[in-house]
Order: structure tokens, then C-alpha cells, then sequence
């Protein structure tokens, strides 16, 4: 078996161009020249990821006081549970669009549209139930495609968005646990 082992230096070895370039800009922070491009891109889809946070925590937060029925006690304490969760993922993209030079946008006014998904006023319990796994399932997935977008281009960004990605599949596999009840 002839393998071989003999591999190009050059395959290993760093960029010094860039590493010079990143003794200028200090006022960008942790923001280097190999942000290039897409740094305004991953802003924008993180925009929208926080919309879509904040719109759950809307959601989760109006069926936590409208839920009502046997099984509503125990619902309605985790719908306040999963409100909060989200309420962290918000602000953890928010710190994230700040570090990457960005303005998280928190507007009302435009919410609705960036978000991925929908605010409900339903008032049946399975309904509200129903509503938020369908939600939980759009971030699920929204993240996963933010996640291959952002592949070798912001490995923070998609770190925290692998963590945030762990928590909605936990969601949603608890919804629907609960579709049952």
C-alpha cells in the first residue's frame, strides 16, 4: 500500500497579506477585511432571525395568558418558558449584528414582515399548540439554511446559530408531544 504522505506546505500555511491588513481599521473590532462581502448579507439574515425571535416571543407570550382547559396550567407555564428561551436568542443575535458592525432592528412597525414566522391570536389551546410547532418548525429550518449559508464564512455566527438551532428543535419536539394531550 503506497500512500502519499508528502503534502504541499503551502496548503498549510497562512495568509500573511491578510494578517497585514488587519493592523488598520482597529476602530472595526473583531471585523476583519475577510468579512469582505457577506458581513452585510449575515446582518440581514440575522435582522430577520431576530424578527422572527421577537414575534415568537409575542406569540408565546399572548398564548401564555390566553390558555385555558385542563391541561392549560402546565401548557401556559411553558409556553412563558419557551418565551423566554426565545427572548435569549433574541438578544444573543442582537449582541451578534452589534459585533459584526450592524444595528439590530427592533422596529415594529416591520416585524411581521421580516419575521419567518407568524404572530397568532388564536384561543384554543390546541390551536396555540399547533401554531407554535408549525413556528418552531420554520426556525428549525430557517436555521439550518442560515447555518449552510454561512458554512466557512462567519463560523461565530454560525456556532450560535448551531446553539439556537439545538433549543428550537428541543421546542419543537416538545409541541409536539403536546399535540396529544
Amino acid at each position: 500500500m503506497n500512500m502519499n504522505t508528502s503534502t504541499s506546505t503551502s496548503e498549510l500555511t497562512l495568509d500573511e497579506t491578510a494578517l497585514q491588513s488587519v493592523r488598520t481599521s482597529l476602530d472595526q473590532g473583531a471585523i476583519t477585511p475577510a468579512y469582505g462581502p457577506h458581513r452585510d448579507a449575515i446582518v440581514k439574515l440575522l435582522n430577520d432571525a431576530l424578527a422572527t425571535e421577537l414575534v415568537c416571543v409575542l406569540r408565546y407570550k399572548r398564548h401564555h395568558f390566553m390558555a385555558s382547559g385542563l391541561s392549560s396550567p402546565r401548557i401556559a407555564d411553558e409556553f412563558m418558558v419557551h418565551a423566554n428561551e426565545e427572548s435569549g436568542h433574541a438578544d444573543r443575535i442582537a449582541q451578534r449584528i452589534v459585533q459584526l458592525g450592524g444595528e439590530p432592528d427592533f422596529s415594529p412597525s416591520t416585524l411581521l414582515q421580516r419575521s419567518h414566522a407568524d404572530y397568532d391570536e388564536s384561543n384554543d389551546l390546541k390551536t396555540m399548540v399547533r401554531v407554535n410547532l408549525i413556528a418552531e418548525r420554520i426556525a428549525v429550518e430557517a436555521y439550518r439554511q442560515m447555518i449552510t449559508l454561512l458554512a466557512g464564512k462567519d463560523p461565530t455566527t454560525r456556532r450560535m446559530l448551531e446553539d439556537i438551532l439545538a433549543d428550537e428543535e428541543e421546542h419543537a419536539d416538545e409541541l409536539k408531544d403536546w399535540l396529544d394531550l
